[in-house]
């Protein structure tokens, strides 16, 4: 196991994604999700929940949509304040008829599923109290059992007209196709610091910081073995992960490069892939 742990205040951060055609997706995004437009610059955008940029598109023309069997993205996980935040988004969704793939209890949790115009994944959730979360002999249980939808819809007792999403709604985790579960697990767990809080059937585990249910997913749902995510297609591009301070972010660094992983040192962090080809950015909050 890691001899640096991940520091318990840990968050994730931006999520950067390639998409299609920028103008289809910023429309998408801000009048369906509800994010806020923080910039654009040439073929690149930054979308955010108040002042926290929270995802970042970059235009690539002509990319074919997300590429099915692939690793990478599975959903990045926007992460509402409240339930009555997440009711509020439910509305919207409703009166705009915004497709929704899926709806679930987790335990938890309680999440919706959407995918945006080139296949990305989304999960729009609010957290359950820690106190409500289950566990089985010890361990967390976390479920996949039919969302109460109108229960969900009750809590938005709001009268005011649709505004975004709710300012204080940050990335709640990110879930990622990994071609080998065992080597991903090694990664995020033994050289990244990160806790295992659950596995699922053998082909999935959740692993966080802080005791929180999951800040990260990872399956190999895409098949073992799975290939990288297609240059020509909409894909992830890079995940951020972000510690409060300079120092433990270069001690996860040298124990990253002491394991044998190419660690390369970006504009106010650090830039590695895991072994799918996920990229993801190391962060210090206090970098700035």
């Amino acid at each position: 196991m890691s001899e640096t742990k991940m520091d318990p205040a840990m968050r994730c951060g931006s999520v950067r994604l390639a998409v299609r055609e920028l103008e289809r997706s910023l429309a998408y995004y801000q009048q369906r999700i509800g994010l806020r437009l923080h910039s654009v610059e040439s073929n690149t955008a930054q979308l955010g929940a108040g002042e926290t940029i929270l995802l970042e598109l970059v235009e690539q023309a002509g990319a074919r949509p997300v590429a099915r069997g692939c690793t990478g993205l599975y959903h990045f996980a926007l992460l509402t304040p409240s339930r009555a935040a997440l009711a509020r988004v439910l509305n919207h969704l409703l009166a705009t008829q915004t497709p929704i793939d899926g709806a679930s209890d987790h335990g938890v949790s309680e999440a919706l599923y959407l995918a945006d115009p080139d296949g990305h994944g989304i999960e729009i959730y609010c957290d359950r109290p820690r106190r409500e979360w289950p566990f089985v002999k010890g361990s967390l249980g976390m479920t996949t059992d039919p969302l109460d939808a109108r229960g969900l819809l009750s809590a938005d007792r709001s009268t005011a007209p649709w505004d975004g999403i709710d300012p204080a709604t940050r990335i709640g985790h990110v879930h990622l196709h990994v071609a080998d579960l065992a080597a991903a697990e090694h990664f995020y767990v033994d050289l990244l610091g990160m806790e295992l809080m659950q596995r699922f059937g053998g082909q999935a585990a959740f692993v966080s910081a802080g005791g929180y249910h999951h800040h990260l997913g990872i399956n190999t749902w895409a098949g073992v073995g799975a290939p990288p995510a297609p240059e020509h297609a909409a894909r992830l591009l890079s995940f951020t992960l972000s510690v409060p301070a300079a120092d433990t972010l270069a001690a996860l660094v040298e124990q990253l490069q002491a394991g044998g992983v190419a660690v390369r040192a970006t504009p106010g962090g650090w830039s590695v892939d895991d072994p799918s080809s996920n990229r993801l950015m190391l962060r210090s909050m206090d970098s700035a």
